[in-house]
């Protein structure tokens, strides 16, 4: 510690700064501009290709213009800017090594070789591949009789250079730097050696290349360190002798505080004179953390939308200086704001009055009491007296001052004038943070005793995850996870207690025939019920269903219906996309098929019959289903669900598909999730079973002479290779083997059991087995209708047609692609004409089929999913 010249001492300390700090960062806005250049560059050559007319006008235009200007002075233009366009940049390189911030010329010499490479390929594209309209926009024809090329190789990489290194930053190197590329360009424009839309081309690909390389290699962070915080101190009148890092101080071991959060980097600040002052610093990465999330929310959700995505730093630091203002007026424990400053171009800070004490998430759980809860509630009742809203009422934002009492920090994201809606998001968010600590019946409790019980029942259609923190629906889901292992252990253990008292009964001693049978069927039921009550009681409400109740409790006439919050899902989302990749793949199966002949040619009373099979297999899936469901559910939502199911097939492989749909349709039908999951796999079982004896029997049925020339393609054959070398990996790696056997032991515990209970209800088992044999009876006839639709009908037998169908069915099964697109169609055909159906009767009638069991259902499968999912069934 040493005096200065007036006697004043400093010490610049900083504890956990630069340590915490990347080198770099890689900054979401350079990834949007990496997207817009695309787009831009997508749009450059659409305009090229339909405008045709219009650019060759410009280029007209600009070539009589250009015969007007002095030749003399042409050529000195392209000389000097040839020249100067290499020079400013090196010059610039220069600058920056002597201030050693090589760093940065190395990021743009890379962008620089990078936009040097996409040149030369787009080059060489136009030159080979791209459409005629493309290569006349972006060349001009030379009097030598070769063409001027499509993008300045030269120009292009100066561009990603001039971006990567920021000289747009830097006023006067900026303004060099544009002159030199104007120059350049006017001189090739004019001289006839370039077109615009070649010009633009190139602009765009050296911009695009420089951010897409800035964002994969990361840019320099520029974040101000402690030093940069203790200067910035002193320019506002404050006189420091150290800071250190808050997070530090609380907990320097959480693993949370070794990450940049998104509330921004925090210091308590110790002055010469006075009390120590709480610092926050937000710049510009900091800020941009989060920035696609708080984008997809804000499309997807209604009416409680947070700040704007994009925001400046002086919007930030003005709303939260306006938050933290309002507060203290309403009434609540906030810290008071006695600064805020901007610390350089990329940073702002913002000063607090020092407030000592512990977050909520830092106390243990027999430390938060119900006058610390009281105390939250009050904070809340007083910002919503005034219609203010938190919008993070979470462990962290919450501090426990050392008297006591609860303050309100974190109001970044705040809002004030809030609408009713958010209003009551920040109960449930802080009825949800309480009861993740104490339960929910002191949660509610306390929130009742503060704002009554009016106001929490009116929080309940928002007790929703959507509506919650991104940290809190972290934590329920978590908390979900752990339910299900601890019901996925009871149910195994039960089931292991039932096999060893099974195995005690049968080592007692030889018993005649009537009694082994009498006390199987007693086992059998002793374990269904063992498996049933462990289940029930392992199973455990989750807390929002836990605080629900207790609400209902105190007013049963409460609202109980989650608000309909989302207005975009990734559900509806994915269901566009499923819909646009449909229509590409039909259009590209028909793309080389004459449908003029198929029309003329097809017989439509065939047709017909082929549409009534294709339906009938829908009733049939739904029977096949039902067959091992115990408890009552719709037989005609079942059959929804099932055509529901023929548009799920087109983002998934047809196997995965149905059972993630018919799995979430029987449990939002009533049956419990364990159940749910066994009887879907139940049926799948015996279909597979039922499958396999089929083709057995159909094949035997065809005779030798055919059957064995239906050998598997290259692809069969790789992907069995593929399996069985999982397969060993599997059994060989210790781990690996832990986890397949404890899957396979619950897959045991669920469905064989609910298999020996169908076992016990004949009525159940015919009507799943019957619906099965119908499933596959419906599929084999509509492929013969259709073979017969186009003359085939005497020229295979029935059995050929049931193994050609069962075969690209497996196939279809086990293909990725969705709906087993491409792999079933070419199983069907290759089976057929090895059946010895001619292939001018194979193509149509195998598209025929596929147009009445896949692509025809798709527009009442997404209606049907659609309605089913308005209505809360799937």
């Amino acid at each position: 510690m040493t005096a200065d010249e007036y006697g004043e001492f400093h010490v610049d300390r900083v504890s956990g700064d630069e340590p915490l700090l990347p080198a770099r960062v890689h900054r979401p806005v350079d990834l949007l501009r990496l997207l817009l250049g695309v787009v831009g560059i997508a749009l450059v050559l659409a305009l090229a290709t339909f405008a045709h007319g219009t650019t060759q006008g410009l280029e007209n235009d600009i070539g009589t213009g250009a015969k007007a200007a002095p030749r003399l002075l042409i050529n000195l233009a392209g000389l000097t800017s040839s020249v100067a366009v290499l020079i400013v940049p090196v010059a610039f390189a220069v600058e920056r090594l002597i201030k050693r911030d090589g760093l940065r010329i190395a990021d743009g010499v890379l962008a620089a070789v990078l936009a040097h490479g996409v040149s030369l390929a787009t080059d060489l594209w136009v030159a080979e591949a791209a459409a005629p309209s493309i290569r006349d926009a972006l060349t001009q024809p030379l009097e030598s009789g070769g063409l001027t090329p499509p993008v300045h190789s030269y120009l292009a990489p100066v561009i990603a250079y001039m971006t990567a290194v920021g000289m747009s930053r830097r006023p006067r190197w900026r303004v060099a730097m544009w002159f030199v590329v104007l120059l350049d360009v006017v001189a090739v424009l004019v001289g006839r050696y370039t077109t615009p839309f070649a010009i633009v081309t190139t602009l765009l690909i050296g911009w695009t290349v420089a951010y897409g390389t800035l964002y994969a290699v990361g840019s320099p962070n520029v974040r101000p360190t402690g030093q940069n915080l203790l200067a910035g101190l002193r320019r506002v009148g404050f006189r420091p002798v150290s800071a250190m890092r808050a997070e530090d101080v609380i907990n320097p071991d959480h693993p949370e505080h070794s990450e940049l959060s998104e509330r921004g980097r925090r210091y308590i600040v110790t002055l010469e004179d006075g009390p120590p002052i709480d610092v926050t610093v937000v710049d510009r990465e900091q800020q941009a953390q989060g920035f696609f999330y708080r984008v997809w929310r804000r499309l997807s959700l209604r009416g409680i939308n947070q700040r704007r995505s994009l925001q400046s730093l002086r919007q930030a630091l003005e709303q939260e200086a306006l938050l933290a203002y309002a507060a203290i007026a309403a009434g609540a424990n906030a810290p008071k704001l006695i600064a805020t400053s901007e610390l350089g171009p990329d940073a702002v800070m913002l000063v607090y009055e020092h407030i000592g004490g512990r977050s909520l998430d830092s106390l243990a759980d027999e430390e938060i009491t119900d006058a610390l809860m009281h105390s939250a509630w009050r904070q809340v009742e007083a910002l919503q007296s005034r219609r203010i809203a938190h919008r993070r009422l979470v462990g962290d934002a919450l501090l426990v001052d050392r008297s006591g009492n609860i303050v309100l920090t974190e109001l970044r994201g705040g809002e004030i004038a809030a609408g009713d809606l958010v209003l009551r998001m920040d109960i449930a968010q802080l009825l949800t943070t309480c009861g993740l600590r104490v339960g929910a019946e002191r949660a509610v409790a306390a929130a009742v005793e503060v704002l009554g019980p009016d106001a929490v029942a009116d929080s309940l259609p928002l007790l929703q995850p959507i509506a919650l923190s991104r940290t809190t629906r972290a934590t329920l889901r978590q908390l979900a996870r752990e339910r299900s292992k601890r019901e996925r252990e009871a149910v195994l253990a039960a089931s292991e207690a039932a096999k060893e008292a099974r195995e005690a009964r049968a080592a007692e001693g030889p018993k005649d025939r009537k009694t082994l049978r009498a006390e199987r069927n007693a086992a059998k039921t002793a374990q269904k019920r063992a498996l049933e009550e462990a289940s029930e009681e392992a199973r455990e409400e989750d807390l929002l269903a836990q605080i629900r109740r207790q609400v209902l409790l105190i007013r049963p006439t409460a609202v109980i219906e989650p608000a309909k919050l989302e207005r975009l899902s990734p559900r509806i989302l994915i269901s566009w996309i499923a819909g646009a990749v449909a229509v590409y793949l039909l259009l590209s199966q028909l793309a080389n098929f004459n449908l003029g002949d198929v029309i003329s040619e097809a017989q439509w009373g065939w047709v017909l019959i082929a549409m009534f099979f294709s339906a009938l297999t829908y009733i049939a899936a739904a029977m096949s289903l039902l067959g091992f469901v115990t408890e009552k559910v719709s037989f005609v939502r079942t059959v929804i669900a099932q055509i529901a199911g023929n548009f799920v097939k087109l983002v998934a492989p047809a196997a995965i598909g149905g059972v993630a749909l018919n799995t979430r349709f029987l449990q939002r039908a009533g049956v419990r999730p364990g159940l749910a999951v066994a009887s879907v796999g139940a049926s799948q079982l015996f279909g597979l079973g039922s499958h396999i004896l089929l083709l057995l029997i159909f094949g035997y049925l065809t005779g030798t002479h055919d059957t064995p020339q239906i050998s598997p393609s290259r692809t069969v054959i790789a992907g069995l290779l593929t399996v069985a070398v999982l397969v060993l990996i599997a059994t060989a790696v210790p781990a690996l083997r832990k986890f397949v056997s404890t899957r396979v032991r619950s897959l045991f515990a669920g469905v064989v059991p609910r298999m020996l209970d169908i076992l016990q209800r004949p009525r159940k088992l015919i009507t799943g087995i019957g619906g099965m044999l119908l499933l596959t009876a419906a599929n084999v006839m509509c492929l013969d209708a259709s073979i017969r639709a186009f003359g085939g009908g005497d020229q295979i037998s029935y059995a050929a047609i049931a193994v050609a169908f069962l075969a690209g069915n497996a196939l279809g099964s086990a293909a990725p692609t969705p709906g087993g697109v491409g792999a079933v169609e070419t199983a069907l055909l290759g089976a057929l004409s090895v059946a010895g159906l001619a292939g001018d009767v194979a193509f149509p009638a195998v598209l025929l089929f596929r147009l009445m069991v896949f692509w025809l259902p798709v527009l009442p499968g997404w209606l049907a999913f659609t309605y089913l999912t308005r209505k809360g069934e799937i």
